[in-house]
């Protein structure tokens, strides 16, 4: 079945922000007497708005996140994002043939998206942008985002494909109802990937855009 929408997720999916996003929060962290990897990152806070990441910090340090945090990985990522930050490889080929109505709905905060879509040359391309963190009270892995975004968009959840990177977008969008693809496409994408993906419910896994365009017809 042809989707009547496509919600893509941004960092990941459409930029290929992962390895930057949590390269930069774990040197913010090990800064603040906080020991975190890349890797570590990856996997507590992908996919998370801030407003979920800070109270998993704040568990691991057993008192309260300096509010320096946020504010330093906000303007390392932004600084380097003029450097280091690329579109997923084949993601602009897969929107240029595609047909059907789009959106972003993302955990990261409008000005972000709207730098790496403007960087690749995308601004107006993809659709209107949803954030979590101005859109609705819960993120993922809730579905709100999702659903405000169909809603938005006047589209059956039903009839709606999400791509996802993330496990906890994937749950966010089977938690909608709607048909997720996990996308393994980013630089950020490691051994075991594909799996915890798909034990979060994707119905289907995608290494590449190509693989994408498959599924959709």
């Amino acid at each position: 079945m042809k989707p009547d929408l496509i919600i893509f997720d941004y960092d990941g999916v459409v930029a290929d922000s992962e390895l930057l996003n949590n390269a930069v929060l774990a040197e913010v962290l090990t800064g603040i007497g906080l020991p975190t990897t890349t890797d570590d990152a990856i996997a507590a806070y992908m996919g998370k708005r801030w407003l979920d990441c800070r109270p998993l910090i704040e568990a691991r340090l057993r008192g309260p996140c300096p509010e320096t945090v946020h504010a330093d990985w906000t303007r390392l990522c932004h600084e380097r994002a003029h450097s280091a930050l690329t579109a997923v490889p084949g993601l602009t080929d897969f929107v240029e043939g595609l047909e059907q109505p789009r959106c972003i709905a993302s955990s990261s905060p409008p000005d972000w998206i709207e730098l790496g879509l403007a960087r690749f040359g995308l601004t107006g391309v993809m659709g209107p942008v949803f954030s979590a963190a101005v859109h609705v009270t819960r993120g993922k892995p809730h579905p709100d985002l999702f659903l405000h975004a169909a809603a938005a968009m006047d589209a059956d959840p039903a009839r709606t494909l999400v791509i996802e990177d993330s496990a906890t977008g994937v749950l966010a969008g089977v938690a909608a109802g709607m048909r997720v693809v996990g996308l393994c496409a980013g630089g950020h994408v490691r051994d075991g990937h594909a799996g915890r993906l798909e034990a979060a419910g994707a119905h289907e896994i995608a290494l590449s855009w190509e693989d994408v365009a498959g599924m959709i017809g």
